[in-house]
Order: C-alpha cells, then structure tokens, then sequence
C-alpha cells in the first residue's frame, strides 16, 4: 500500500478520494512547469511559468514510465539562450575517517569524476546545448548557518565542543577536515541555488534591454531553466539544534532561507546584517505579486519555494524546519520500511512499499507532480474545478507558482545502494 499524509492547509487538494486515481479537467492539464534533472543528491532549478520555452518536459512513453524530453519551442522574436546548469563539488576536501566506518566518503569523487567524463565525452554540438562547468564549492558562512540553525549548536560544532553522543547521534568523529568538509557541502548547495537564480535575474534584465532596443516589442518570455547542481549535500536529516543520519547541517533548508532573504519582496538589498530569523513576503504582497514573473518589467523575487525529496528516508529535519514557514512547501516521497528516527509531518508524504518497482516508483511520482502542478495553493479556489473551464485565465492569473524548486535527487532507492 502507498500512503500518503500531509497538511492540508498548504494542500487542500490532497485530501485522499477514490477521484485521485481517475481522470480530471486538473490532471489532464499540460505541465506548465518543467522538473529539472541533475547529477548529485541536491539539485536545483529556477521555475518560471511561460509556455513558449519548454525544456525537459515531463513525457509519458505508455508504459506507464517518465522520460526527460530535451526540446524548445521558440519564435521569431524570441532570444535563444541554451540552459545554465553549474555543477559544483567539494571532495577536494578530504576527510579521513577511522577504519572500518560505514559512510562511503569516495562516492563523492567518483561522481564527480564519472560527471566530467560524461561532459568531456560529449561532442562539440552536444556542449554547445548547456552552459555547464564544474566548480568547486565554496565554504559557507557562519551568518548563512544561522538562518537556519541556533547559533550556538553552530559555534560548538565550529569549535569542537560537541559531545560524544552528538558525535555518535551524527555518525561522523569530530575532526578540523570534517568542519571543512560540511561547510563545503552547505556552501556549494548555496552557491548553486544563488548562481541559478542571479543567471535568471540576468536573463530577464538583458531581455527587457532587448525588448526596448526592438521595434517590434514582443510580449513572449523565453523562460530559460537556470540550473544549479551540488555534487554533495542532501542532509536533510539535521535538526535545528542538533545533526543525525550523517548529517550536521542541512544545506537545503539553508540555502532556501538564503534565497528568501536576499531575493523576497520583503528583502532589503542594503542590509547587511544577518539574523537567524527570515523575513517572509506578507500575504498582501504575495497577492500583488504577479505569477509566474514578467521577466520585461520589474526584476523577479523568491515568494515560494518548493523541496521535492527523493531520498529513500523521509526528510524530516526539513519537514521540521519549515513546519511553520508558509513561503517554503516539503514534499517527500520515501519507503516506508527506512524510519531510523522520529517521523516528522512533511507539507506531503508519500510513502511507498518496501521492494516496489520502477513502474510503481515512476507512475506515483508522475501523479503527485501533476497534483502539486495542477493547483493553485489558494485555499478559496481550492474547490474551484467546477468552473476551471470558464474561469481558466481567472484560474492561471490567481495561481501560486513556486518561484524555486530544490530537488534533492537521493541515490538510495536505487536497488543496488
């Protein structure tokens, strides 16, 4: 059996209803956003809501299967830009661990390694689709811990003043290469999701410069995916206060905070001081927002962020960090056998069997896009699908989209892990 729970204040619509699994005028609606792919445990995407670009759409192959279909549908008046996709990578901090230890440290480098011979492979046309490099990730900040974690369960793990059980409860000994190694695997999730992001930012700006310099002033977006990959992170098991399962900080959480305190409406771009609290957008100016952004007029900010969990464990350190963050939706979709700790409520769980196969892994993840693609988030139009047809420019006018999606692409349900 899959069962599935989640906060039906974030998603009214996923009340369970034998009308779930049948058609509908929602779920026959074509994706107007795309999912992106990465290398790595966390990848991330920017998410605009244009129909004119489509670039690794969501295709049904008819054997009940999800295909990534590489294509663009671009006019005349249209700018071409090929898809930005940094990969970064922090296994050039090396971590010595005792012997015997169970944690698989070189699985880092030998992604990143198999990465750059699969770009390096690539023929000079296959390169010249995708803006992509590797980069190594940067260390994170102290004052970029803190949007998420207490302060002093930073600085005592900064300073090595962690206790043994802490140590044991996180699976790693305490070591100066550690501190370096953690910091890197929050710092690269950050850089990824800030690069992505500031790529789109640009994007937008030179197209409005193009716009005004054309005498045909076209209204159509290009909506360019803006990639950003980490060939690391995913510890989506550490807890404000305290780390487990591997896991000290989590990058995730930490960069979507980033995000919405640099990029929301109600970010200041000159501040420069930092506190362990995030500002978010009233629900004023979430209204007022237009969705999905116009990239020709004033520049886009980050109201919604969306976490699509992938690992075979449930993400219950950031279903506990964001259970009271309105801007930032959890959705996690694990087996059910694979609890070591407390299970946490995420915004949505899907849990599946123990052992299922790929045609049942792939055809409930393809159902529970579409669920989550197909509404609109506002609790008064919640039950509006019986005038989605006559109401339909109403209806995309009023939906919420999520302006950033992180998706944290865990290799553990593979069979072989």
């Amino acid at each position: 059996p899959i069962k599935i729970t989640g906060n039906a204040s974030f998603f009214p619509c996923f009340q369970l209803t034998s009308s779930h699994l049948s058609p509908s005028r929602r779920r026959r609606r074509r994706i107007r956003r795309r999912v992106g792919v990465g290398y790595g445990r966390s990848c991330f995407y920017h998410s605009t809501g244009s129909n004119h670009v489509r670039v690794g759409s969501l295709i049904d192959d008819g054997e009940n299967d999800i295909q990534i279909q590489q294509h663009s549908i671009i006019d005349d008046d249209v700018v071409d830009d090929v898809p930005y996709f940094p990969i970064y990578y922090n296994d050039v901090y090396e971590v010595d661990l005792p012997p015997g230890h169970r944690f698989p440290m070189g699985k880092y480098r030998k992604v990143r390694e198999a990465i750059q011979a699969k770009v390096g492979s690539l023929t000079e046309e296959e390169q010249s689709q995708v803006h992509c490099e590797l980069r190594v990730s940067p260390l994170a900040t102290e004052e970029q811990l803190i949007t998420t974690h207490d302060s002093n369960y930073v600085q005592r793990y900064l300073s090595g003043d962690m206790t043994n059980v802490e140590n044991r409860n996180i699976g790693f000994p305490w070591s100066h290469q550690g501190v370096n190694r953690t910091l890197s695997s929050v710092g690269g999730t950050v850089a990824a999701a800030c690069a992505a992001w500031e790529e789109y930012l640009s994007r937008c700006e030179q197209q409005q410069q193009q716009i005004k310099s054309q005498t045909h002033k076209s209204q159509q977006t290009t909506a360019h995916l803006c990639w950003g990959a980490h060939v690391a992170g995913g510890t989506h098991h550490a807890f404000r206060d305290y780390g487990e399962g591997f896991c000290i900080f989590s990058d995730i959480a930490v960069a979507a905070n980033v995000l919405l305190q640099r990029y929301s409406p109600s970010s200041s771009s000159s501040s420069s001081s930092v506190t362990s609290s995030v500002s978010l957008p009233s629900q004023s100016q979430q209204q007022q927002q237009q969705y999905p952004p116009n990239p020709t007029s004033s520049p886009p900010t980050i109201r919604r962020i969306l976490i699509i969990d992938l690992d075979v464990h449930q993400g219950n350190g950031n279903a506990a960090l964001f259970a009271t963050n309105p801007a930032v939706q959890t959705f996690s979709m694990h087996c059910s056998a694979n609890y070591f700790s407390k299970r946490e409520r995420s915004d949505l769980d899907v849990e599946l069997p123990s052992g299922c196969d790929d045609g049942t892994y792939l055809l409930t993840l393809r159902h529970w896009l579409k669920r989550i693609e197909g509404h609109s988030f506002d609790d008064d139009d919640a039950d509006d699908d019986a005038d989605d047809d006559q109401n339909n420019d109403t209806q995309n006018r009023k939906r919420k989209q999520f302006d950033f999606i992180f998706y944290q692409s865990g290799v553990d349900i593979h069979a072989n892990d």
